[in-house]
């Protein structure tokens, strides 16, 4: 596990197994996937944990990220397989927690598991 952006929260988990494109995929002002090709296709990422694989296209997701921190519709955190620039920059500027977690901790991680995600722990992901 790879500590990204450091943060403190708690929430329920929302997890795709397909990466996301903040910027086509995302509505900045609803938090609401857009994209009807995506399992998260109408889905709310507000307020939750979400877990993807990584994040795929344009630079300019992070600035969606960005955004939907800023209309108040972002996640309270972000779980992912693999760094990429895009959702750690858009984390970073956004002060969203982000990890990247193992191949098996990512299995571990399911839909409506409420989690407590405290970078500064020895366990940083405590199941609750």
């Amino acid at each position: 596990m790879k500590i990204l952006v450091q943060g403190k929260t708690q929430g329920v988990i929302l997890k795709s197994q397909h990466p996301i494109n903040f910027l086509g995929t995302v509505d900045k002002k609803t938090g609401i996937i857009s994209d009807k090709n995506h399992e998260l296709f109408d889905k709310s990422i507000k307020h939750s944990i979400l877990v993807f694989p990584n994040g795929v296209g344009s630079s300019v997701g992070a600035y969606t990220i960005y955004s939907i921190k800023s209309n108040n519709t972002a996640p309270l955190a972000m779980i992912c397989q693999k760094a990429d620039l895009t959702v750690a920059t858009g984390c970073a500027l956004a002060n969203i927690p982000l990890v990247i977690v193992t191949d098996d901790e990512f299995s571990s991680l399911q839909t409506g598991q409420k989690i407590l995600l405290d970078t500064k722990s020895s366990n940083p992901i405590t199941l609750l």
